[in-house]
């Protein structure tokens, strides 16, 4: 079940057959977290990364006395703290559950094992520079794009998140106060 639900989210990027991801999930836990729960705190190092089953997580940093939303994950995407993960040193973001989640959890002495093999290097590529352009695309974007622009992509690309996730954290992930949402929803209903 849950190999095929990896295997579903994946094919747009690559098609593996399914007994890649039967390996994959033979290698992970699946675990569960309470809304509001923290994963990982700031200043600790990541030794998971995370395939949401169900649910919404959310990455943080703490700044003047506040969070900033640097990401939302929602189901059928990995998730982690990739900057701590990757350099395997701690970092200032934290981990969060958005709502009650459901995920599969692979060490990183697993995730090792799986890039030793020839899809899984695959696999972590093609994760790696989708995020990378995922990123880069969200930077331009709060460079060029007005606030109601952001908000009309964030609504067109998952419309769902502004029914699941709290106005705080999705004003957050746009770079702006839980006023201007307020009044750019007011605005487009």
């Amino acid at each position: 079940m849950n190999a095929l639900k990896l295997k579903k989210s994946f094919d747009k990027y690559f098609d593996a057959p399914i007994e890649v991801w039967e390996s994959f999930t033979s290698l992970c836990k699946e675990v569960k977290f309470k809304k509001n729960e923290i994963i990982k705190s700031s200043g600790q190092t990541e030794r998971y990364a995370y395939f949401i089953l169900e649910g919404a997580c959310g990455v943080l940093l703490w700044q003047e006395n506040n969070y900033v939303c640097l990401d939302i994950v929602l189901e059928n995407n990995f998730f982690a703290d990739h900057m701590s993960l990757i350099t395997n040193q701690p970092s200032p973001l934290e981990t969060i559950a958005l709502e009650n989640t459901t995920a599969l959890r692979i060490s990183e002495l697993n995730i090792e094992k799986l890039k030793n093999s020839p899809f899984g290097k695959m696999l972590f590529l093609l994760g790696a520079e989708n995020s990378f352009v995922e990123k880069q695309q969200q930077q331009i974007d709060l460079l060029t794009k007005t606030a109601e622009q952001r908000y009309d992509e964030l609504i067109q690309k998952s419309p769902v998140l502004i029914q699941r996730i709290a106005q705080k954290h999705i004003a957050s992930y746009l770079g702006i106060t839980t006023q201007s949402l307020s009044r750019i929803r007011n605005k487009s209903q």
